[in-house]
């Protein structure tokens, strides 16, 4: 296994759609096991392909306390949508923000699992957000995108600013 590199907001590459999986094969699964490895790691609760510029449609995810239910989604679509709240999110792509962003409150999601099969989950609470938030970066989509376009100026103002000043470190 292996730790991933994140890209950052505005990083452009963060933008490119996720293609869809044609095969899981020990290739993808790899990935799945980098991925988790580098969603602990950084730490986070869930983790999209496209943020560690691979454009497969791949997200993993572990919302549990223990951190010891790891979730792979390949190919995942939201079948349905119910409710509405507002939830504090954060991103591995955009560190350091939280902001509130309004999202269903509960899904049902189809997907195939690190093996091939294919599976449905209904999630509410932190799970649905999270699927939610996932989904969104494979469709090029962060959850900067629900703010003002002031609130989000600022954020990428700031990361561009703490960007040219890591790089510029000793």
């Amino acid at each position: 296994m292996a730790r991933l590199t994140i890209l950052h907001y505005p990083d452009s590459r963060l933008r490119k759609p996720a293609l869809p999986v044609e095969i899981v094969d020990d290739g993808v699964r790899a990935l799945v096991a980098d991925m988790l490895e580098t969603m602990y790691a950084a730490p986070g609760i869930g983790l999209a392909a496209t943020q560690v510029n691979v454009r497969k449609r791949i997200v993993v995810m572990d919302v549990s306390e223990e951190k010891n239910r790891p979730l792979a989604f390949i190919n995942p679509t939201v079948l349905e949508r119910e409710g509405e709240s507002e939830t504090e999110e954060g991103c591995l792509s955009v560190p350091g923000f939280y902001e509130t962003v309004r999202r269903a409150e509960r899904v049902r999601v189809s997907a195939l699992d690190r093996d091939g099969e294919p599976f449905e989950l209904d999630a509410s609470g932190l799970l649905a957000v999270c699927i939610q938030h996932e989904i969104d970066h494979l469709d090029g989509k962060l959850f900067v995108d629900y703010l003002s376009a002031l609130k989000r100026d600022r954020i990428r103002k700031k990361l561009e600013k703490q960007s040219r000043l890591e790089s510029h470190a000793p």
